[in-house]
């Protein structure tokens, strides 16, 4: 089968080689027996992916390897007992090995696509749904009514808290720094959209201040998003897609009585099959009242992989970024 595999751990531009490879074993490593094994049509792609080919990511497998963590595609196999049965289409999240004609995935991190999404949408579905869901809900604690300010909100993870935040009856904020990343926070459901150039903690505060703060981006800003909730806030750490990592001064905590939580999605959900489910089912109402519509950005053929890592790392990507694997 077709697949990329990172070779050599030097970026984007050269790590990436289109190879021919055998196709993987119908099992994996989080699933005692047997995994879903799928036929992918459409690989997401997510900073994870850019961090693996420089050798910076919590995973490091031994080179050359497939990466890839979430496919929409076609069940061609499945374990006795799954919750999806060969010909289903699924949107699965397989950690490693979506770059590829065939990937499997563990049972629990594999979902039937609702009819309402097609396969592109499926591939990004899982990492940065459940990941805004988990950093909402599980850890943020949202409660309907309270406003939202979402960072990077054109990106994968900011369209998607956008949307749950809006299905669960929240008032949202984005931040993003061009006309064309706030047509798709707004495509996505912001009531309102500042620039990450301009005074935008000042003017969040005109719009009466976050409860919550959804932050993918890191680096300088953080500071900011402190100043810009109202009491009792929470500032949810997601990740650092800026590059840098930022540090608290915690009277600001004491001040305003603040929290700054830490939603890990990955790390968390790897070991518990239950909470992937339960993710899994509170998203099913959100896809069918329409709330949850995964936007897709750029799409790129399998080999031009690269390319498409690029776009992430320089964040020119508005939506999500997928391969086409096969039609």
């Amino acid at each position: 089968m077709r697949a990329i595999q990172i070779t050599e751990l030097s970026g984007p531009a050269d790590a990436l080689k289109l190879v021919d490879v055998p196709e993987p074993e119908p099992s994996h490593p989080l699933t005692p027996g047997a995994g879903v094994v799928i036929d992918v049509h459409a690989a997401g792609v997510s900073f994870p992916e850019v961090l693996q080919s420089r050798g910076e990511y919590q995973i490091k497998p031994d080179l050359p390897f497939v990466p890839g963590a979430e496919v929409g595609g076609i069940v061609r196999s499945a374990p006795e007992g799954a919750a999806v049965q060969p010909g289903d289409r699924v949107a699965a999240f397989c950690f490693l090995g979506g770059f590829a004609e065939v990937a499997v995935a563990p049972e629990f991190l594999t979902f039937r696509l609702p009819g309402a999404l097609d396969l592109a949408q499926g591939a990004g579905l899982i990492l940065n749904y459940h990941t805004a869901y988990f950093s909402l809900v599980t850890r943020g604690r949202l409660q309907a009514g309270e406003t939202v300010l979402v960072h990077g909100a054109a990106g994968g993870i900011g369209t998607a808290s956008l949307q749950i935040a809006k299905g669960l009856g929240a008032r949202t904020i984005g931040v993003v720094s061009s006309d064309e990343k706030e047509r798709v926070a707004r495509e996505a459901g912001a009531d309102d959209v500042v620039r990450s150039d301009g005074p935008w903690k000042d003017q969040v505060k005109e719009l009466g201040g976050a409860d919550m703060v959804i932050d993918p981006v890191g680096g300088d800003r953080f500071t900011d998003s402190l100043r810009s909730l109202r009491e009792e806030g929470r500032a949810v750490v997601v990740g650092f897609a800026g590059g840098s990592i930022p540090e608290v001064r915690v009277n600001r905590l004491l001040l305003g009585n603040l929290e700054v939580i830490g939603a890990g999605w990955g790390g968390y959900v790897m070991d518990k099959p239950d909470v992937n489910r339960q993710i899994g089912a509170a998203l099913e109402p959100l896809v069918e009242a329409g709330h949850v519509r995964p936007i897709v950005g750029p799409r790129f053929p399998l080999e031009r992989a690269g390319e498409a890592l690029a776009a992430i790392e320089e964040r020119r990507a508005v939506g999500k970024v997928v391969l086409d694997v096969s039609s």
